[in-house]
């Protein structure tokens, strides 16, 4: 293999870690899963989030108690932004949070942003060192259903904590014909 692709293949392993990285943070707050989250950040990360600035652990702290407040919730990171610069990168990822409040007659909140972070990667490993949250923008609706209203029947487990269906290994799915077959 020639040096150019292998510089690029590296390149692009870096971009994927770095990927990996966004999502598992996203995941980890969407599941209330501490150390997933944490996962994210290198022990000595800032993180300004509208409304916080601190270290990372602090940060963790605030985040989990507003998001216990919330009935649902869900992260989304798209539109990934990533400028390597040797052993940094500096990354601009589009999010989208969406939110519903415990009482039924609170509005459906969506907030779209973009995390502007500078990662390092420290031996071998990438990981946020410094975060600025920018939310540019906020809608809700009073059209919520926060159930499907028995139009799709739940018979797996949606949790917010290690009992959701995605921790499951192996995941086993179990089709209803199959049983019938035997």
């Amino acid at each position: 293999m020639d040096d150019a692709t292998q510089q690029r293949l590296l390149r692009l392993a870096d971009r994927a870690d770095i990927i990996d990285c966004l999502a598992r943070y996203a995941r980890g707050m969407d599941r209330l899963d501490r150390d997933l989250a944490r996962s994210a950040y290198h022990d000595d990360a800032i993180d300004d989030h509208a409304g916080f600035v601190g270290p990372v652990d602090a940060f963790l702290d605030w985040s989990f108690a507003y998001h216990r407040q919330q009935f649902r919730h869900q992260h989304y990171v798209t539109n990934h932004h990533i400028e390597l610069a040797g052993d940094e990168a500096h990354v601009e990822t589009y999010y989208l949070f969406v939110a519903t409040e415990r009482d039924p007659d609170e509005p459906l909140k969506v907030y779209g942003g973009r995390y502007v972070d500078r990662f390092e990667r420290r031996d071998g490993r990438w990981a946020i060192a410094g975060r600025v949250c920018l939310p540019e923008w906020r809608a809700e609706t009073t059209v919520f259903h926060p159930d499907l209203g028995g139009a799709v029947p739940l018979v797996n487990v949606i949790s917010e904590d290690r009992t959701d269906t995605s921790y499951l290994r192996p995941l086993v799915v179990n089709s209803p014909a199959a049983a019938d077959a035997t």
